[in-house]
């Protein structure tokens, strides 16, 4: 079946594409993860490189953690952002992404 919405070229997915080639992400993990969170006590820690993916959009698009949520849910754009495949990949919006690096 041909997937023609998954396909279609927006400004967002645009954008969002641009933004993901031209940030480092291997270098912003490095200079993060000696500090985020190892999941020695309490809940296992989502992937950083989704909670920092999650952290930009909040950023370029000025959302709260529920609202973000709901975009990488509703919308194709955000979700191959973030490489989620499954809403089950997704933080629930009390997941603090804030929180989750310090």
């Amino acid at each position: 079946m041909n997937d023609e919405f998954g396909a279609a070229r927006t400004n967002k997915r645009e954008f969002l594409e641009k933004m993901d080639s031209i940030i480092p992400w291997v270098k912003l993990i490095e200079i993060v993860e000696p500090y985020y969170y190892k999941g020695e006590r309490g809940n296992r820690p989502y992937q950083l490189e989704l909670m920092l993916r999650i952290f930009i959009l909040q950023n370029l698009y000025d959302l709260a953690d529920m609202r973000v949520m709901y975009e990488i849910l509703d919308s194709r754009s955000f979700g191959e952002f973030c490489c989620v495949s499954t809403p089950d990949d997704v933080p629930d919006g009390d997941t603090s992404v804030v929180s989750e690096i310090c």
